[in-house]
């Protein structure tokens, strides 16, 4: 199975900041593609249908699978990771 993470975020967003480091970690388990929404295509941001930030979505084979807002730990995205 392929797996992996959308990480949607932006310098100035405290929370981001605060989940930017955990993201760090997460990716030596699993690839996280950090997306700037400051910098990116506004037509990725709505096709995601990102409204909030930090989000995060899980990407398995191409498809959706689950995605959540706000700072999560470490472990806590590890069992999201797992359907936990």
């Amino acid at each position: 199975m392929n797996k992996e993470l959308f990480y949607y975020s932006a310098p100035w967003c405290v929370p981001c900041e605060t989940l930017g480091p955990i993201m760090d970690q997460v990716n030596r388990q699993i690839p996280v593609r950090k997306i700037n929404i400051d910098y990116a295509d506004p037509a990725v941001i709505t096709s995601a249908q990102v409204r909030n930030i930090p989000t995060v979505v899980l990407i398995e084979n191409g498809q959706e699978v689950r995605r959540f807002t706000g700072v999560k730990s470490y472990n806590q995205i590890i069992d999201f990771l797992n359907y936990g």
